[in-house]
């Protein structure tokens, strides 16, 4: 009788705890964007919640057949999964091996270039939604709660204010802040805050500041010119009246920010801006057995992990040797994340694998340093088991990332183009033998972990909030309201102008009458006499 119970008490609860959840609606999205995406999902259907995923027919990471513990509402795309990689290769090359050799116009050209391509390819995907009546029916007819989106592609927004549903956005960052600034109303003086991608910390001297200003502004003309006209023209077309997207980026209640002040440098926050970064983040399992006799094998010199992502795959034979034969001269024991052909060079020391548990690695005591290209998600892994890093940047925000690390004391940085066998070798050693690394390292770890909550309840409570609340528009700053010259108070500073100069008119006006006055009194008594 007892066990019948028993069932049935947890059986109430779980209806209970259903009924309680909200019905999240969630934009696609893409590569690492998607991991740390996935690991928010799941807690929210721990929570209770109903889950449904978006996603296209084409997909790089996003698999609608696969296992999940949320629903999947695939939607059809005209872009094939050839064409897509390709634009990925392209990208990517570009990126990693054209871009150090170009100067800054060139570079801005290249970008503007695939970042148009970039824009019609995901507009293309945005059509699978918004232009299929089947789709939106569905949609409209889900009765969702909130839409929840990272938005690295467009829509999602536009999405919101069709179903009349609050939207929260998750996401890193946006090219020189442009997103967050314009559209969110995010204050960022240029004169301190660095533009993101621009690799400037906050300590800036006059040229720095120079430069951070005019890159600002470049940015914001490529992505004016490369990805807002042409989303712009799409919205409008949709909407059947003049729209800009930056505006309706601005609706959104909450802003998630995948960062947090043991990465990024003190900034201007707002109410609806909330920083979560490492929300991914978890303490160490136990490694497979064989991988853990090696790891034990190293000894008092312990481990050096080595991973450049999932997506860095090209590097010649050349670069690969100059890797090993570095990795090769230390005391460490290496764990390299590589799915290549086997160097020719690589040493005793060295093990190759086609992946690796890189969080619980980073979390074992015999972890001496990690190699890394920088990305977001390894970084704040690295933070918060305070493991300092060899950054080898390869594209995107990678090399601002350990910019931010280096400024921090926590990382040294080599270039993949540029670098030799000796730059690699000492810089591993540095990292590991110059205790100062690994103090500051374990300091910004510190300030990770010393926070109210953890950052995935933070992310969970602020959802759970925006649905309670039917949306968060109580945060938003009026800004959103005023034009830019309203902004930046230029109308009152007109007025004020003006004011001042007509008094300033009237005072020598007056003056001027008063002398004459006095000067043609004087004149007649001087007659007179």
């Amino acid at each position: 009788m007892e066990p019948r119970l028993s069932v049935c008490v947890l059986l109430v609860l779980c209806v209970t705890g259903t009924a309680n959840g909200g019905k999240i609606l969630v934009w696609y999205t893409e590569a690492s964007h998607w991991i740390n995406m996935k690991t928010v999902l799941e807690a929210l259907v721990d929570r209770g919640h109903q889950v449904t995923v978006l996603v296209p027919s084409t997909s790089l990471f996003m698999n609608s057949s696969e296992p999940s513990r949320f629903q999947y509402e695939p939607f059809n795309v005209s872009v094939s999964l050839e064409v897509l990689e390709q634009f990925i290769e392209e990208f990517l090359h570009f990126s990693i091996y054209e871009m150090d050799y170009m100067n800054i116009f060139q570079i801005h050209s290249r970008i503007s270039d695939l970042l148009t391509t970039n824009t019609n390819f995901a507009l293309m995907f945005l059509d699978g939604i918004i232009k299929s009546e089947t789709m939106m029916k569905k949609l409209k007819e889900g009765n969702y709660d909130l839409l929840l989106a990272d938005p690295i592609f467009p829509g999602s927004d536009l999405t919101a204010v069709i179903l009349g549903i609050p939207l929260v956005f998750s996401l890193r960052f946006s090219i020189a802040h442009n997103w967050e600034r314009l559209c969110g109303q995010l204050p960022a003086p240029p004169s301190y805050v660095p533009a993101c991608v621009s690799k400037l910390t906050d300590k800036m001297d006059f040229s720095e500041r120079v430069f951070n200003f005019l890159f600002y502004a470049l940015q914001d003309i490529v992505l004016d010119y490369s990805v807002w006209k042409y989303v712009d023209k799409y919205y409008s077309e949709v909407r059947g009246t003049p729209t800009r997207a930056c505006k309706m980026m601005g609706n959104a209640d909450i802003w998630l920010m995948r960062s947090y002040w043991d990465f990024d440098f003190a900034h201007p926050f707002l109410p609806n801006f909330k920083y979560v970064g490492g929300v991914h983040c978890r303490p160490a399992k136990p490694l497979p057995k064989d991988m853990e006799e090696f790891v034990q094998s190293s000894g008092e010199e312990g481990i050096v992990i080595l991973s450049l992502g999932s997506m860095v795959k090209n590097m010649t034979t050349e670069k690969t040797n100059m890797i090993a034969s570095a990795l090769a001269q230390i005391p460490q024991k290496v764990l390299w994340r590589y799915s290549g052909k086997k160097p020719e060079t690589l040493g005793f020391n060295t093990k190759l694998y086609e992946w690796i548990p890189q969080n619980d690695l980073l979390g074992h005591a015999k972890t001496r340093a990690f190699i890394t290209h920088g990305g977001a998600n390894g970084v704040f892994e690295a933070i918060y088991h305070g493991v300092p890093m060899v950054g080898i940047p390869t594209f995107a925000d990678q090399p601002d990332n350990m910019a931010h690390m280096k400024a921090k004391g926590a990382a040294a940085v080599v270039s993949l183009n540029f670098m030799t066998v000796e730059d690699l070798r000492d810089a591993i050693n540095t990292v590991i033998n110059n205790k100062s690394y690994k103090e500051n390292m374990t300091r910004l770890s510190r300030i990770h972990h010393d926070r109210p909550m953890s950052p995935l309840d933070e992310t969970i409570f602020w959802i759970e909030y925006t649905m309670r609340n039917k949306g968060a528009k109580h945060l938003r700053v009026q800004a959103h309201e005023l034009t830019w010259y309203q902004y930046h108070s230029l109308d009152v500073l007109s007025f004020l102008l003006i004011t001042v100069l007509l008094l300033m008119f009237i005072f020598i006006k007056t003056c001027s009458f008063c002398f004459q006055r006095c000067c043609s009194r004087k004149k007649t008594k001087s007659k007179a006499e």
